[in-house]
């Protein structure tokens, strides 16, 4: 190899987790250093034509970090297991409700109740999650970032008309059976987390799509919007657990096996809580992964020139 060129090299089996120092590398470009890095660090590069972007979707894509090293956990499978944690969390709700619950109905009685924690569980926590790791994929770096806010914001417009359609569902069926509402702890946390849910649409709306927001508003608001966040899909995640050992309180408390005997739909609804709370454990953590976060306005990777709808 001519000197002062550096190989920037790829691996299947590392991409899957094998550490940097014992993979198998592959050969991917060639690109000029002005010196070689002794301690294997990726420093002080000039940079060919075409070399940063395909650099920059390696690093978001988990292949390569910044710091020319490995990262313990690559982006891609962890997208692929955060999906099918997801999809589990609703496909057991669902069964659970089907199984032991007696299936799905719109006619005010038990089966139209068992339409709310299928709702809320897909869209609070799952498309609510989903929402929030938009920015974290690696194509939201390039190009313009208005198909990427309005992906954004209609996975959470979604999320929010099922939990809207999720608490139709249970104050209908608590109407047409004479029951009351809003009087336990799952029902304020679930509802302030829907309340707040849609105060944050709205400004996020306003402030991140509408033309008239200036630019010092949106670095205002934006550490907010962040906070808020993650803290309504938090009370999301409180909302789902309580709900689900509140369903299985009342359902079992007078049947000829009590809950606390721990019976088969005992064991389902619990480990299918614990499995929302990995969900919601999954999504915090990739959301908090500095090697993962969207490009901040200093940093080199930020400095390339915006399209006009995004100055």
């Amino acid at each position: 190899m001519p000197p002062g060129f550096f190989c920037l090299l790829a691996d299947p089996s590392g991409f899957l987790g094998t550490p940097w120092p014992a993979a198998l590398w592959l050969k991917v470009f060639q690109f000029k250093v002005m010196f070689p890095p002794p301690t294997g660090r990726i420093s002080e590069m000039s940079w060919e034509p075409g070399v940063w972007d395909v650099l920059s979707n390696c690093c978001w894509a988990g292949v390569v970090s910044f710091s020319g090293t490995m990262p313990t956990l690559r982006l891609l499978p962890f997208s692929i297991l955060l999906g099918v944690v997801g999809i589990l969390c609703v496909g057991l709700t669902g069964f659970w409700c089907y199984h032991w619950r007696g299936g799905f109905g719109w006619d005010g009685t038990a089966r139209m109740f068992n339409w709310h924690p299928v709702f809320m569980v897909m869209g609070m926590v799952v498309l609510y999650g989903a929402a929030a790791l938009v920015y974290r994929l690696p194509l939201s770096r390039r190009g313009s970032k208005l198909p990427w806010k309005l992906l954004h914001a209609a996975l959470a417009l979604v999320a929010f008309l099922l939990a809207v359609l999720g608490l139709v569902a249970v104050f209908s069926y608590h109407k047409a059976r004479t029951i009351a509402n809003m009087y336990s702890l799952h029902s304020w946390v679930g509802l302030t987390a829907v309340v707040l849910f849609s105060c944050q649409w709205l400004m996020g709306f306003s402030t991140f799509l509408l033309p008239w927001a200036p630019t010092w508003l949106r670095g205002l608001y934006k550490p907010i919007h962040v906070f808020f966040g993650c803290a309504i899909f938090m009370l999301a995640i409180a909302a789902s657990i309580s709900g689900i050992n509140e369903k299985l309180f009342f359902s079992l408390n007078n049947a000829t096996v009590l809950y606390s005997s721990l019976p088969p739909e005992a064991w389902f609804a619990n480990t299918l809580g614990l499995l929302i709370v990995v969900l919601g454990w999954m999504v915090l953590w990739a959301l908090s992964k500095p090697a993962w976060k969207h490009p901040e306005l200093d940093s080199p990777e930020a400095q390339q020139p915006l399209p006009e709808e995004d100055k």
